[in-house]
């Protein structure tokens, strides 16, 4: 048998400030809430056809990672998100007006191909690539 995997399902950030990083995710990013389960911490937000659930590390679905991330204890290196469309100049002045900073960008490859990206960072330190679809 061989595994074919189709694409990205979900990812889980493990977070310290729900209220801010559910801000930036809903409107730096645009994503939309899928459900919420408050009781165990979780918030999943819709990202196009992919989830990115946001799970609350003082809640018992946190809890259940370990220490929380930090400068010293990340979860990950980078997710990427595609966008169409990508206009740079009108994304790198909304990253602006939210006072987000641009650590990197450039031309790479992804999933669909190469593309024009940009790397930010999340509130909570979490590096989140934005590319061209």
């Amino acid at each position: 048998m061989k595994l074919n995997p189709t694409g990205l399902d979900h990812i889980v950030l493990r977070v310290v400030d729900m209220a801010r990083m559910r801000g930036f995710y809903i409107d730096v990013l645009g994503c939309s809430v899928e459900r919420e389960l408050a009781p165990s911490g979780l918030l999943q937000l819709r990202a196009g056809e992919d989830l990115i659930d946001l799970v609350d590390v003082a809640r018992p679905l946190g809890r259940m990672g370990g220490a929380a991330p930090g400068v010293g204890a990340r979860n990950m290196d980078h997710f990427c998100l595609n966008f169409r469309p990508f206009e740079i100049a009108a994304v790198r002045a909304h990253l602006t007006a939210h006072g987000v900073e641009v650590a990197d960008e450039g031309e790479r490859n992804g999933a669909g191909g190469e593309g024009w990206s940009l790397y930010i960072r999340d509130p909570e330190g979490n590096t989140v690539e934005l590319k061209a679809a």
